[in-house]
């Protein structure tokens, strides 16, 4: 095998293993950007615009942390409702969408696009229409969940998918 291909099987190693390689003169450096946790960094959410039955809005993840961490993918999402975090219908569905892996600074964040239908778009008798309080939100590869309240209706039938989001990007 020659040389080079070593060094380029290296440097992919390096980077499965969650290093990230930043040149220091003449050889490498190599240091540790963690996962971000649930911890790192806080939800929110914004509408963005509506449009024949479908909501759109941002849900955001902001580093609260003082250090970067990486994170990308797909997270967690569906309604809560009760008052007590009572999951109301189907968890969102994965929207199509490029699947990256992003570094997050301190105080800055990465985006999905959320789209979510309107509950009365679908027959009462099928959807089953329930007060939503707000979105249970999971952080990529998080076991832990955070709250974002956002009142609306959804449905309580788990068949009918009312929720989708997008992969988290940068804004």
């Amino acid at each position: 095998m020659a040389a080079g291909t070593w060094v380029r099987r290296g440097v992919a190693l390096a980077m499965t293993a969650g290093l990230v390689l930043i040149p220091a003169g003449q050889g490498s450096a190599a240091v540790r950007v963690p996962w971000c946790g649930n911890a790192d960094l806080k939800a929110s959410f914004t509408m963005a615009g509506a449009a024949a039955g479908t909501s759109y809005g941002r849900l955001r993840l902001r580093n609260v942390s003082d250090h970067a961490c990486r994170t990308g993918g797909y997270g967690g999402l569906s309604y809560v409702g009760g008052g007590d975090g009572t999951q109301i219908g189907a968890a969102a569905v994965r929207d199509p969408g490029t699947v990256r892996v992003h570094t997050v600074q301190p105080g800055r964040r990465v985006v999905s696009r959320v789209r979510m239908v309107d509950a009365q778009n679908y027959p009462k008798k099928r959807c089953r229409p329930a007060h939503v309080d707000g979105f249970r939100v999971y952080v990529p590869d998080a076991t832990l969940s955070q709250y974002v309240a956002f009142p609306t209706t959804g449905c309580k039938n788990h068949r009918v998918h009312v929720l989708g989001h997008k992969p988290y990007h940068r804004p």
